[in-house]
């Protein structure tokens, strides 16, 4: 058996083990606040309807929030990275930002937006961009001086440097900073509709939970698990697929 057989191995192993652990604490403990897999794959099979609808509210929330801090935040890096003095004078408030957690704005996002979609999507928002704008500014900030000089050599205007320059040269530490902002628009997503929303699957959670319906919440945190799982093997395909000349050049010299 190969190395990497016997790591894929011990990979399903743990699992396996934590289930088998989980059984028989379940069947210990004999009471229904804490369920068993079992029960919680019946539960998973009986409520999968209202669970998958209730996910693709969050990840259509999720999304949304994602594609906002897209388009805003990734020029804005690079337009900080490329002009330097005001990159200086904001980055401060760029630290500030990163530490503050995006719950704590809900308050302040309720009093502006009230609780309906748009609420929420403007806390997504925020959970993506900072991210976003972190990495991008530091990507466009950390280019070689060469490159600058190639932009002069070759009379590009500022914006042109920033499109055919500064956006290639970025572009790996970008989509570092996108997967974080994936993660980030999912786990506030599902955040935000336990305190603010009537539906998606953070709703779903809460009401399980308040109901004492453990098994049904379980279920619903399998098949958020599950879905992040899938997103992330996605963003990682088509990262390999863009980005396949970075990958090439990282291989190892045969």
């Amino acid at each position: 058996m190969t190395r990497e057989r016997r790591i894929a191995l011990l990979g399903l192993l743990v699992p396996l083990g934590i289930i088998v652990l989980w059984q028989a604490a379940a069947m210990m403990q004999k009471t229904p606040l804490f369920p068993g897999p079992g029960k919680v794959v019946v539960a998973l099979w009986t409520n999968y309807p209202v669970i998958l609808k209730e996910l693709g509210i969050t990840l259509l929330r999720a999304a949304i929030g994602f594609a906002v801090a897209v388009v805003t935040m990734i020029p804005l890096g690079i337009f900080l990275g490329r002009v330097r003095a005001v990159g200086k004078v904001l980055e401060p408030l760029m630290d500030m930002l990163a530490t503050l957690p995006p719950p704590a704005i809900i308050p302040l996002v309720m009093l502006f937006a009230g609780t309906g979609d748009g609420a929420k999507i403007v806390i997504i928002a925020y959970a993506a961009a900072v991210p976003l704008l972190m990495n991008t500014y530091e990507a466009s900030h950390s280019i070689h001086p060469m490159l600058s000089k190639v932009a002069k050599s070759l009379h590009l205007s500022r914006f042109e440097t920033m499109r055919l320059i500064d956006w290639p040269s970025s572009l790996p530490m970008i989509v570092t900073g996108a997967r974080l902002a994936i993660a980030s628009s999912l786990l506030v997503s599902v955040t935000s509709e336990m305190l603010l929303s009537t539906n998606g699957i953070g709703t779903y959670l809460q009401r399980s939970q308040e109901t004492f319906k453990i098994d049904a919440g379980l279920a619903g945190i399998a098949f958020i698990s599950l879905a992040g799982i899938l997103v992330n093997a996605g963003v990682f395909r088509l990262e390999k697929k863009w980005l396949f000349w970075h990958y090439r050049d990282q291989r190892p010299a045969e």
